[in-house]
Order: C-alpha cells, then structure tokens, then sequence
C-alpha cells in the first residue's frame, strides 16, 4: 500500500490520479493512524522550506514517519521540495530538516556557475541516472527528461548516495538514494511517461 503523505504541502491529487492510472493503489494520509500498514511512502513538497517543515511537524505524522522509515526501513520518495526536507538544512530558511540523506540545500543564485541563469530553474531537462540507480531500473534505455520547477538544489555529502544528475549552469544532484530513502528534485507526476516509470519503479523494488 502506498501512503502519500498529505500535511498540507504538495498536490496529492496528482500522484493519487497517476497511480490509479497505472492501476496501483496508493492512498491519502492525513494523520499517523493513516499511514499504518504503508509499504511505499511518497512524502511531496512545493514552496518555502521552512514552511514545509513547520507544515510536518505541525501535522503530528512526523514521529511515524520517522519510525516507519529510520526504524522500519519502510521506502520513502521525497518529491522536489519533499526531496530537499530529506537534507539536515537549507540555505532558504533556519529550520533543520529531516537529515535522513546527509547534504545541504543551496540556492542556484549563490553559485558562480548558475548565479546569472533565470530563476526559478523551470521547465523540461535531461536527467542522467547513475549506473545502478533502482529509480530507473526499467524502462529508462533512452534518455529521459523530466519536468523542474526550483531555486534551490540538494548538494549530497556524499556523492555515492547520487542516483541522477541534471544540469544548470552546473551538474547537481537531481536524484538521490541512499538505502531505501530515495528524493527526486523534478516533478514525476508532470513528467509523462518517465515519470510515469520512475513512479512505477519505485513501487516495484
């Protein structure tokens, strides 16, 4: 059972819509008490990260998360500014994150390489998987492209943990995966049939 984790924070229904179109149950979880029994989690965010982190420990689910996934080794996918909760902090706000991948969150406009691109980093890029990477196991022989909507990038402190990276004015970690904790900075639920499959193969580990 798939559990995506509603604090308040991201479009639920836009994941619920693609599941039930690959004919996979995935369910709403609004409280602790919903997320029993969860064999996959999806955590989403958009927006401001300190206030996706006060939205979560404001929703009281965080403690159960934490055990199903730190305790449970129950899989997680964090999804674009869920992705960058998985990080100990971020450059955009003073509250820490979860600290489940070791790194940081940097602003694009900071650094040398992509300080003078557009901002938000928007639209449709290439994502290149890393050899091995369980996100893109089936279905990824070509390239893939997936939809970004973002200021700001994880920056991994440790490199292993890179499942895929893009580009914008640098190589940043797009993708990560360390054990069965998993975060992708673009948007699969708007990005057509690869995000489609990297949906799909996280459910099928």
């Amino acid at each position: 059972m798939i559990r995506i984790v509603d604090y308040g924070v991201g479009n639920i229904q836009a994941f619920m819509t693609l599941y039930k179109r690959l004919g996979i149950d995935a369910q709403r979880a609004q409280a602790a008490e919903d997320l029993a029994g969860a064999t996959r989690l999806i955590l989403p965010g958009v927006g401001h990260f300190d206030h996706a982190m006060q939205r979560l420990n404001d929703s009281g689910m965080r403690p159960a998360l934490e055990a199903m996934v730190l305790g449970q080794g129950v899989p997680v996918l964090g999804v674009c500014v869920g992705m960058q909760m998985l990080a100990a902090g971020s450059d955009e706000g003073s509250l820490p994150g979860l600290n489940w991948v070791p790194g940081r969150v940097r602003a694009f406009a900071t650094n040398p390489l992509s300080a003078s691109l557009p901002m938000p980093h928007m639209g449709w890029n290439d994502v290149h998987p890393a050899a091995g990477s369980r996100l893109f196991s089936v279905g990824f022989d070509d390239a893939a492209q997936f939809y970004f909507l973002h200021s700001f990038y994880f920056d991994a402190q440790d490199k292993a943990d890179v499942a895929a990276t893009a580009h914008y004015g640098l190589d940043f970690d797009a993708v990560v995966s360390r054990g069965h904790i998993h975060g992708v900075q673009c948007h699969p639920e708007k990005s057509h049939h690869w995000g489609a499959q990297l949906l799909r193969n996280f459910v099928n580990f």
